[in-house]
């Protein structure tokens, strides 16, 4: 009698535990976009909700930006307002403006994960990790015509390549200080720069990305050889561009916009997430001590190749977790043990070490 009172008291407990991370916990992580501004003038036919729909339309705009490849967004551009508001899961109106006849809003929207990925599948589009990233970019302009190196102050893609729109891109470029050091071995390497590792350069960083980028310009041709390294992977991109005068802001910001593109797209080339792939795992964690648990959902939830997860089951011991994840046993065990997880996979159900 004395055992059966604590194993019912024990349930009860446990149920009350787990009440505290089945609800929107439980479903996959959501993409937050945060500080979208909208305004419009106040005038007689002015609807609060049509400019909170714009907003919603700027915000899915941005998260597709970050989402997928260029190549993919005409794909999404025929979209409704009713199908993006369908995976809206929450939304704030951080702050709200009147000045000058003009009403203006600063909106967060929380987008549903696992139906935005729903949705990007009925497109046939892969999406990628939100991974940002700081890289190294050297640009240096050769000047053909003139035999001429550009590389710092006098280097008008250098002055100008901003890190202006954040919130649009995924890579985070660090720019090198003008060291005449650097100056003077670049110099040096001046009839092999295609061929030289710029490692005593980049080394100074401490990066593990980088991107050197020489232009050679031969009037109002340019041909852009991009040396992009991601950790130890090192790849060689070619782009040619046509009629760019670098002496024109208009045609400077085109080129500037087209490579950031170009490697954001690779980028996110590098970190596709398959969603075609839509692997079951089983995985057990001691329920013993809730706060285990309650990190071990929170790790789950900050996954982008996992699509959902949620309880099977639990008993007096274990808490049983059914986790779908994006890709292979192998890739899940590598991404866990980099946060600290380790599991002894010998069984079917995984235990969680």
């Amino acid at each position: 009698m004395y055992y059966q009172k604590h194993l019912y008291i024990f349930f009860i407990v446990l149920a009350l535990n787990l009440s505290f991370f089945s609800t929107n916990k439980v479903n996959a992580k959501a993409f937050l976009i945060d500080e979208i501004e909208i305004s419009e003038k106040l005038e007689n036919n002015f609807n609060k909700d049509i400019l909170i729909n714009k907003g919603f339309e700027k915000a899915f705009k941005q998260l597709m930006g970050k989402l997928i490849q260029s190549k993919d967004l005409k794909k999404t551009k025929s979209i409704r307002i009713n199908e993006i508001k369908s995976m809206i899961e929450t939304f704030s109106i951080k702050e709200e403006k009147f000045f000058n006849k003009t009403y203006s809003l600063n909106l967060g929207v929380s987008f549903n994960k696992k139906k935005i990925f729903t949705y990007l599948d009925t497109k046939n589009i892969f999406p990628a990790q939100i991974i940002e990233k700081k890289f190294l970019f050297i640009p240096i302009i050769i000047d053909q015509s003139k035999t001429d190196l550009l590389v710092f102050s006098n280097n008008p893609i250098y002055q100008n390549w901003k890190n202006e729109n954040k919130n649009k891109y995924l890579i985070n470029y660090v720019l090198p200080t003008e060291d005449l050091e650097d100056l003077n071995l670049i110099k040096d390497n001046y009839l092999e720069l295609e061929n030289y590792d710029f490692e005593k350069i980049i080394e100074k960083y401490f990066l593990e990305n980088s991107i050197i980028a020489l232009f050679f310009k031969d009037k109002n041709q340019i041909k852009v050889l991009s040396k992009i390294k991601i950790k130890e992977k090192k790849v060689i991109k070619s782009n040619s561009f046509k009629d760019i005068d670098l002496n024109k802001s208009d045609n400077l910001e085109e080129l500037i916009e087209s490579l950031k593109i170009i490697y954001e797209d690779f980028w996110k080339e590098n970190n596709l997430i398959n969603t075609s792939i839509k692997l079951p795992l089983l995985i057990q964690v001691k329920n013993k001590d809730f706060d285990l648990s309650s990190k071990f959902e929170e790790t789950l939830n900050k996954i982008d190749l996992i699509s959902n997860y949620s309880i099977s089951k639990f008993d007096k011991d274990f808490i049983f977790y059914e986790v779908i994840f994006n890709g292979t046993p192998t890739n899940f065990i590598n991404i866990m043990n980099n946060q600290n997880y380790n599991f002894d996979t010998q069984k079917k159900t995984w235990i969680f070490k």
